[in-house]
C-alpha cells in the first residue's frame, strides 16, 4: 500500500468517531457514582465524543436494571426519573438490528446480546466492568473488550 494510501487510512480511522457498545454495568456503576470511569464514559457519550450502539433487546434489559428495587435504592432515582434517562439515552443510542446470532459464545447467556449488539452493529469496542466474561469470545470478531478507564483513554487520543 502506498504511503499516500496509509496516510488517508490513518486519518479516516481517526477522523471517524468510536462506536462502542456499553454493558449494562456501566450505566449501573455510573448512576452509582459521579466520580468513576463509568460516569465519565456516560458524559462523553453525552456530550458526543462516540457512538453508543444498541439493540432493542439489550436496551430493554437497561430498562429492566436499572427499574430493579436493589438498583433504585442504590442510584437514588425513582421510576419517572429513569424513565427519563432511557428517553435521552435512547435519544443518542444508535439503534443495531441483530441479523446473525452465534450463540452460545459465552459462559453467561445473559452476556450474549451485549455481544451480538457489538458484532451486528461493527463495534469498535464493547466496554464492561466483565472483561474476563467476553474474553475469549469477542476477540474471535475482532472486537476488543475494555474496562471504562481504558476506553476512556482510547477516546482521548
Amino acid at each position: 500500500m502506498s504511503h499516500v494510501l496509509l496516510c488517508l487510512q490513518n486519518f479516516l480511522m481517526i477522523d471517524r468517531m468510536k462506536r462502542a457498545v456499553l454493558d449494562t454495568n456501566i450505566l449501573t456503576a455510573g448512576l452509582r457514582s459521579r466520580r468513576g470511569a463509568s460516569f465519565a464514559v456516560l458524559s462523553l457519550l453525552a456530550d458526543g465524543q462516540f457512538r453508543a450502539l444498541v439493540t432493542t433487546a439489550l436496551f430493554l434489559e437497561y430498562e429492566a436494571v436499572l427499574k430493579r428495587p436493589e438498583q433504585r435504592e442504590v442510584h437514588g432515582l425513582g421510576e419517572a426519573d429513569v424513565d427519563r434517562l432511557l428517553a435521552e439515552l435512547a435519544a443518542v443510542l444508535e439503534p443495531v438490528d441483530v441479523r446473525f446470532t452465534w450463540r452460545p459464545q459465552l459462559s453467561d447467556p445473559a452476556d450474549e446480546m451485549v455481544l451480538e449488539a457489538a458484532v451486528n452493529g461493527r463495534a469498535d469496542v464493547l466496554v464492561t466492568h466483565n472483561v474476563r466474561d467476553f474474553a475469549a469470545a469477542a476477540p474471535r470478531f475482532g472486537i476488543p473488550v475494555l474496562r471504562p478507564a481504558e476506553f476512556l483513554r482510547g477516546v482521548a487520543t
